[in-house]
């Protein structure tokens, strides 16, 4: 998922109370501050303190994926992006490139893996690349974010695209990537450690699909919980501001590969997904989702302010049958 993590870490700490059973509701958080971030990946208390929320960057300058902190998940401030400019092999390989998109963190044996999609609207010829740092504090002297190339790559002659990566490790320490947008849906490949790049070059497995053209579902991210792993997703149409149409769906498996039904027992695979979160009032398309910590971080597009993005927390309530629901 978009903030996943290994063991022997503060988020895997999570990772196996949950797996435990043991998850209190967070309190609620009232957010205040700068919340224009797209497609947020959250890690709640790194590094023993500060919050972090990572997100697309922005299509005016180079684009690159922006970072927001806050010390405690609340007041959020801007402060900058990974990189000045974009690696030179991503201009080369996707042409047309402005910005990049949907990161997700994970942390391994005292590294931070940032995993960030490079694509343009319209076209699966995208690719998932890999940046690693040692911190995820800015004012730290070790930080400094080291470009790690290609993960995967998808062709306009693959029936998939590579993008949304959304990291997650089972029960065995292994870890896993979802990704994929409209085209055959989500897809599954295995990852290893430690340079966190693919383990084979087998067909990734599918996971969720919605059968029917456009295909819209996207944004994968998988929690583990009490011995299940929840498969969410982002269905219909994003970034059309108070036009937009996106929702939140789930399902679940008790393998992480595997298969996903949703709350009534139909297949992910076969358009099924228990909605989570839809347009409210002016809490218009929420989507583009990440969890830590026990909670949810999502963006929608504010009716009150023009359909202009705004990042939301909510916590994760899990009810005695299992399911979720977000604050």
């Amino acid at each position: 998922m978009r903030a996943a993590s290994a063991l022997a870490s503060t988020i895997a700490a999570l990772f196996l109370l949950a797996l435990a059973g043991c998850s209190a509701t967070p309190p609620e958080l009232t957010l205040s501050g700068d919340l224009a971030a797209h497609d947020p990946a959250l890690v709640a208390h790194a590094d023993g303190g500060d919050w972090y929320v990572y997100s697309t960057g922005s299509a005016a300058g180079d684009g690159n994926i922006q970072i927001r902190s806050s010390p405690d998940g609340r007041d959020w401030s801007y402060v900058g992006e990974v990189w000045p400019n974009k690696p030179d092999w991503i201009v080369a390989t996707i042409p047309g490139v402005t910005n990049l998109w949907a990161p997700d963190l994970t942390e391994h044996d005292g590294t931070w893996y940032l995993y960030y999609a490079a694509s343009t609207f319209g076209s699966n010829h995208s690719v998932i690349a890999l940046a690693t740092n040692t911190t995820l504090d800015p004012n730290s002297p070790d930080y400094r974010w080291v470009d790690r190339g290609p993960v995967l790559e998808s062709q306009k002659s693959d029936d998939f695209n590579a993008i949304d990566p959304g990291v997650a490790v089972d029960a065995d320490g292994d870890p896993w990537m979802a990704f994929g947008s409209f085209w055959s849906g989500i897809r599954m490949v295995p990852l290893h450690w430690s340079d966190g790049k693919l383990a084979d070059e087998a067909e990734p497995l599918r996971l969720a699909d919605r059968l029917t053209p456009p295909n819209a579902i996207e944004g994968a991210s998988i929690i583990a919980h009490d011995g299940w792993y929840y498969l969410f997703v982002s269905r219909d149409s994003c970034c059309r501001g108070v036009h937009s149409t996106y929702n939140m769906a789930v399902g679940r498996s008790q393998q992480i590969t595997g298969p996903y039904e949703d709350r009534d027992g139909v297949s992910m695979l076969a358009n099924g997904g228990t909605i989570l979160l839809a347009t409210d009032g002016s809490v218009i398309g929420p989507g583009g989702e990440s969890a830590s910590g026990g909670y949810l971080a999502f963006h929608y597009y504010d009716g009150d302010n023009g359909g202009a993005t705004h990042l939301e927390i909510r916590p994760i309530t899990w009810g005695p049958d299992g399911w979720p629901s977000i604050g």
